[in-house]
């Protein structure tokens, strides 16, 4: 009876085209460094080289391809989480510095609102005092016939403050003011301390809400020590307006 060779899609690779691929397979592990992790005595129970007359072959079992096949994929996933780990490190590091430059930038224009509010409030010119005198109380005390402004009781050498932002016009002798500053206020007004011991500003300077410019005194015409206080419209004297009503306006508790 004769016997066919089998031929066609379901015929099997030879021993010599199964071994050769294998080589190939191994020769490429090899340069990885994959195949030398592999214990000696998986390799050392796999048949001796082959010589095929063209180049020597190592032939090797389907345990040991597999163990080489789970080292690469092992190798592979160990890389590629490498990588995951390196990205999500400088994923959080960027929003690390995104947050604290917002912070930063948050901290900034709180720092400038407070600025902005310092310098657009205004204060009492005189700290803990009351009014002693009130506006436009008559007497042969004025020459004007009536009081121009209000007194502050205080005794001589109480700090006198400015009431708000603005901008020095005088500074020095003012007659029956005795030492007094005037200053041109940042909206357009004009106010005036009276009667002063000293005073620590000149003409041009800005001073601020709250800044010391002066303390309390008797020169000029006076009866007693104390700050004598006025708003106006100019710098001018007789362009004078409630000074109670004014600090009031600019929320000051008088």
């Amino acid at each position: 009876m004769a016997f066919t060779r089998a031929t066609g899609k379901h015929r099997r690779p030879s021993r010599m085209k199964r071994t050769t691929a294998r080589a190939a397979g191994v020769a490429a592990l090899t340069t990885t460094g994959v195949i030398g992790t592999l214990a000696a005595p998986a390799l050392a129970a796999e048949p001796a080289a082959e010589q095929t007359g063209l180049l020597p072959v190592i032939t090797i079992g389907d345990s040991v391809a597999e163990q080489i096949d789970a080292q690469a994929v092992a190798q592979q996933q160990a890389a590629a989480e490498a990588e995951a780990e390196k990205k999500a490190e400088a994923a959080a590091k960027k929003r690390a510095e995104e947050r604290a430059e917002e912070a930063r930038e948050a901290k900034e224009r709180a720092a400038r609102e407070a600025e902005r509010k310092r310098l657009t409030t205004y204060v009492s010119p005189i700290s803990g005092s009351y009014v002693s005198t009130g506006y436009r109380s008559g007497g042969a005390l004025w020459s004007s016939g009536s009081h121009t402004g209000v007194d502050f009781h205080a005794a001589s050498g109480t700090p006198v403050y400015a009431v708000g932002s603005g901008t020095v016009v005088e500074a020095g002798w003012g007659g029956a003011y005795g030492n007094q500053v005037v200053i041109k206020m940042n909206d357009g007004t004009y106010t005036q301390y009276g009667h002063l011991s000293s005073f620590s500003v000149s003409v041009g300077q800005t001073v601020t809400p709250g800044q010391q410019i002066a303390l309390s005194g008797a020169t000029g015409n006076v009866t007693g020590a104390h700050l004598h206080f006025e708003a106006r419209t100019t710098a001018e004297y007789g362009t004078d307006i409630d000074p109670v009503a004014y600090l009031r306006s600019h929320g000051v508790g008088v």
